[in-house]
């Protein structure tokens, strides 16, 4: 990705946009979700217990995950001052759907994701390339263990399968950066950690036969893990990637990186929002429901501007992710070739 072309201005498109008012918060929009959201937790942990001990507890389970994602997206609401603008109001809602009701660290996550949105898809800067064991660049590849090279050359295949472990890698990365201190709070989130652990295994093991218990977790973390995979991938994977410390300006940089799905009231529901993957890295504290709105001015901004704004359905968005995994795949293969 070149970093040598001319600055483009995003005063005008942010003026337009605070002029239409659409960074106000939206707070009966966010109370009926909270209301939703907690009435589809409810409802997924009462199918839990009317069950039993019963196979049909996978169904359940099914349902927890797309329950548990739905809780994902909210909480990333929160964490981008969507939902209030208060601090301390952000934090304990923070703490409560990452900590408590997912089992994420809050503080690591806001970390994590503020970098992220700062250098979207820099090799050396975005950890949401930096955490994956796929590679997305031959860079990537150089000096890695046996099971990374094995995984690199089979990430295509291997993409969808391995996002059943994104819950675990969340997981591990917060008690990674809980130990490390590197979370504002390490003592509460730890306690908070401990609690949704503790009370998840209680409420599983204590109703369910240790096979079906295991199975149980299996699906749903797993599916919880695909369901988060499969929202955040299309965004920017497979998007021009970036290296070195030149930048280009900022809305170039968010919106070269960045790609769109192309939207229904559906999908905006599923997707959280982020869909409009180019508005919200441009407007990340802007209500979900008003991305929708933006779009318009923004696709109209980066026309005026010169500046390509890629959208892309659904489908097209998987293929293209897969596409540029096998692509570095190739690279790889053909560098080690060369070099042999």
């Amino acid at each position: 990705m070149t970093t040598a072309q001319a600055p483009v201005s995003f005063a005008p498109l942010q003026a337009a946009v605070r002029e239409a008012g659409l960074l106000r918060p939206r707070t009966g929009y966010y109370a009926v979700k909270f209301l939703i959201n907690t009435a589809l937790l409810a409802a997924a942990w009462g199918l839990f217990s009317w069950l039993g001990d019963s196979w049909w507890q996978l169904i359940a389970a099914v349902l927890l995950a797309f329950a548990y994602g739905q809780t994902g997206l909210l909480g990333h609401d929160v964490g981008h001052a969507q939902v209030t603008r208060d601090r301390r109001a952000m934090e304990v809602l923070g703490l409560i759907h990452g900590n408590l009701l997912l089992g994420f660290s809050y503080g690591w996550w806001m970390s994590h994701h503020t970098r992220h949105h700062n250098h979207p898809n820099h090799l050396d800067h975005d950890p949401d390339i930096l955490r994956r064991v796929v590679a997305f660049s031959p860079r990537q590849a150089q000096g890695v263990n046996r099971l990374r090279t094995f995984v690199i050359r089979h990430q295509a295949p291997l993409f969808f399968p391995l996002l059943n472990l994104e819950a675990v890698g969340l997981r591990v990365g917060s008690v990674i950066a809980i130990r490390r201190g590197v979370v504002r709070r390490p003592r509460t989130e730890s306690v908070l950690l401990a609690l949704h652990a503790l009370a998840y295994a209680v409420v599983v093991f204590s109703l369910l036969g240790p096979l079906l218990a295991v199975a149980f977790i299996a699906v749903h973390q797993g599916l919880f893990g695909v369901y988060l995979g499969c929202v955040f991938a299309p965004n920017h994977k497979g998007m021009p990637v970036r290296d070195g410390d030149s930048e280009p300006d900022w809305l170039s940089r968010q919106v070269l990186t960045s790609r769109n799905i192309r939207s229904s009231r559906v999908r905006d529901f599923l997707y959280g929002g982020l869909n409009y993957q180019i508005e919200h890295h441009l407007f990340p504290a802007m209500p979900r429901p008003n991305l929708r709105k933006v779009r318009p001015l923004t696709r109209a901004h980066c026309a005026a501007q010169d500046l390509p704004y890629y959208e892309v359905s659904a489908t097209r968005s998987y293929v293209e992710v897969l596409a540029h995994l096998r692509q570095v795949t190739e690279q790889v293969r053909q560098e080690s070739a060369r070099s042999a």
